[in-house]
């Protein structure tokens, strides 16, 4: 790589070169002469005596500044104010005389300058504001207690006035109202009107008092000081960043060896970059990388694992008392760790090598100031989801990947401490319908399937219908229906699932009563059939009130106009039911109506809490599931009841691949999606 002939500041514009040195070099360069040598350049040799003059005028400056009288003032930030003052003073004219040498001392002079402008103002200010605060702390002095005494009287003879006249219109007021000439709402509007003016001319007649004013005028200046000051220096800080956008930087290098040489340790980049606070950011990375990922991943405090070797063992020939469960959770956070290293080493690499390469185009570093800007602007939504994503990682990443790992072993009853590796032979397993899963498998599938279309279908429908009636301006008594209509969603569902699951027992007072009825010998928890049914006919009704509520709220949202134009031109009360009402609520909820089928899908406690997932036929689905037990529920009584860990977490992954395959179609194919 050779040197750009122009260079471009932060704002985009282009500039000349001024660094002789350089455009020598690009002109040997194009013309094949000899290399330059820096060392012995006269521009270079100009330069360096310069930053010495500069380092030597800097360091008089700063001595005559610390033996000002004014560098003795007890206050920290007048002090600094006074020192850099001076420095300005004494050293603008080095500068001035300077600023055509290079772009840096150029910028040296800008940034003088509005020292010396900003900071005398920014002083004066602040002595100003002293001074009226001295003048009030003495006026507060010389109050005597006589004078304060008799101003309060005054005051309360001034309040006891007041206090008459509010009851006075407060009489007033309500004899309008007794009388008939105002509304009750005008009535208790005037009366809050007539109580904040008392309120507020009680509070002005407190100020009255030289003593209260006089604290209060005190308390003011003190923040004024305060705040002026942090303002002012905010102006200045804000002013010095623009002449640093505006004025380029030259550099003689031509390759990022910075971001080379300092990606094993992350933050010695940004320091030698001059981002002494970016760099003592990624330098707590380097200790996270050296003192905690890499030691963790080779098993270093670890509880009982071998970091990431344990994870591909899982204990085999290890102690007695060693579970794998424990070396492969921690071999997973060993790999979450790493993972975390992995981006520490690529964002300071990235970090580094951009403004190294923005540097050689003449932008300039961000100085901390502008860090701090860009932080609070570009970089807060990265800052405040960065605390999320890191639970997020704990406490929803590594359980998913322990149950996707857990699916390729062999854990189970007999082999609960120790497991090993088998690969996919779960999924295998599962396919052909063999092994602890059986037959039982596909059969569950296949009512779970069921279960989610019915269940689903059935609450969607209900709750579109009876929106629909309860939103008809015909029908009367809508307050009564809304709250009907909303108690399943309102009450506990599993007291709802419990109290239908003992009424419709053999036995039960709604099954006893169809069989009055009907004459029929229903036994509804000892058959599948009828315990299918019910629980549709259940989840129909708890699930219909969450969908009438969201119909109902799209449903008064939709123009009125829309049907009276349908109406005119002849459309029936069906037609603009789905041609409007229909398409329209669709739009709105179908991403919800999504959500409900994959609830559904896993809705596990309607059928445990129903039926436990009976009745129970061993010959069909084996001695550890029912016959309405959907995948969700029989996971559970895999995993939980009976320690089949990894074929329940085989099919708890098979569960996760169909539910985000129908989501993404889902809503990927609704319109409301497609409008974004």
């Amino acid at each position: 790589m050779t040197y750009d002939k122009y260079l471009i500041d932060d704002i985009g514009e282009r500039r000349e070169r001024k660094n002789q040195y350089i455009l020598d070099s690009i002109k040997a360069e194009e013309s094949g002469g000899p290399k330059i040598d820096p060392q012995n350049h006269p521009y270079n040799q100009k330069l360096k005596a310069y930053e010495e003059k500069k380092k030597d005028l800097l360091n008089k400056a700063s001595e005559k500044a610390k033996n000002d009288p004014n560098y003795k003032i007890d206050q920290k930030y007048l002090r600094d104010l006074y020192y850099t003052r001076s420095i300005a003073n004494d050293m603008l004219a080095f500068y001035e005389q300077n600023k055509d040498l290079s772009y840096d001392s150029e910028l040296d002079y800008k940034l003088c300058k509005l020292d010396y402008e900003q900071i005398p103002k920014i002083i004066e200010n602040d002595l100003q504001l002293k001074s009226q605060l001295e003048r009030a702390n003495n006026r507060l002095e010389k109050l005597t207690t006589d004078e304060i005494e008799k101003n309060k009287k005054l005051i309360e003879a001034d309040r006891d006035v007041l206090k008459d006249k509010f009851e006075a219109d407060n009489n007033n007021l309500k004899e309008s109202f007794e009388g008939g000439r105002i509304s009750k709402k005008a009535f208790q509007s005037e009366k809050e009107q007539l109580k904040q003016k008392f309120k507020d001319q009680n509070k002005r007649l407190n100020y009255r008092n030289p003593e209260v004013s006089l604290k209060e005028e005190i308390a003011s200046i003190k923040y004024k000081i305060e705040k002026d000051y942090k303002k002012e220096m905010k102006i200045l800080e804000a002013d010095k960043a623009e002449a640093r956008r505006r004025t380029p930087v030259e550099v003689e290098k031509t390759s990022a060896y910075r971001s080379i040489i300092s990606l094993p340790i992350p933050g010695l980049g940004q320091f030698l970059n001059g981002q002494w606070q970016k760099g003592l950011l990624f330098l707590l990375g380097t200790l996270f990388i050296y003192l905690i990922a890499i030691p963790y991943a080779l098993g270093f405090g670890n509880y009982q694992g071998e970091g990431i070797a344990g994870l591909i063992s899982l204990a085999a020939g290890g102690k007695r008392l060693d579970r794998s469960i424990l070396f492969m959770i921690e071999g997973i956070l060993a790999i979450v760790f790493i993972t975390f290293s992995f981006l520490i080493y690529v964002l300071s690499f990235k970090d580094v090598r951009s403004v190294e390469k923005k540097e050689m185009a003449g932008i300039r570093p961000n100085n901390f100031f502008e860090t701090k800007k860009m932080l609070r602007t570009d970089g807060f939504p990265f800052l405040i989801t960065a605390p999320a994503l890191i639970v997020i990682i704990f406490i929803v990443i590594v359980p998913i990947l322990t149950a996707i790992m857990i699916s390729f072993t062999n854990m189970d009853p007999q082999h609960q401490n120790k497991f090993t590796w088998i690969g996919l032979n779960n999924y295998i397993t599962i396919a052909k319908g063999q092994g602890i899963a059986g037959q039982a498998f596909w059969h569950i599938f296949a009512w779970t399937i069921i279960w989610t279309i019915l269940a689903s279908t059935l609450a969607i429908v209900l709750g579109f219908i009876f929106a629909l009636l309860v939103n008809n301006e015909r029908i009367r008594g809508k307050k009564f229906f809304r709250t009907v209509y909303l108690l399943p969603w309102a009450i506990p569902a599993f007291i709802t699932i419990m109290f239908f699951s003992i009424m419709t027992s053999r036995g039960g007072v709604i099954a006893e009563a169809i069989n009055s009825l009907f004459h029929l010998s229903l036994d509804i928890k000892n058959n599948t059939y009828q315990t299918r049914a019910t629980l549709i006919l259940l989840q129909g009704w708890l699930g219909h009130s969450y969908i009438f509520l969201l119909t109902t709220g799209v449903l008064q949202a939709i123009p009125k106009d829309l049907y009276e134009a349908a109406s005119i031109d002849g459309a029936t009360g069906a037609q603009r039911t789905f041609k409007i009402t229909i398409p329209l609520v669709l739009f709105q909820i179908a991403p919800m109506l999504i959500n409900q089928y994959t609830f559904n899908f896993n809705n596990f406690s309607i059928i445990y809490l129903y039926n436990q997932g009976g009745p129970f036929n061993p010959e069909v689905y084996g001695n550890l599931a029912g016959s309405s037990d959907i995948l969700i529920s029989y996971i559970y009584k895999l995993t939980m009841e009976n320690q089949y860990q990894a074929i329940g977490a085989a099919i708890t992954v098979f569960i996760s691949i169909i539910l985000i395959i129908i989501s993404y179609f889902g809503y990927k194919n609704s319109s409301a999606f497609k409008e974004y």
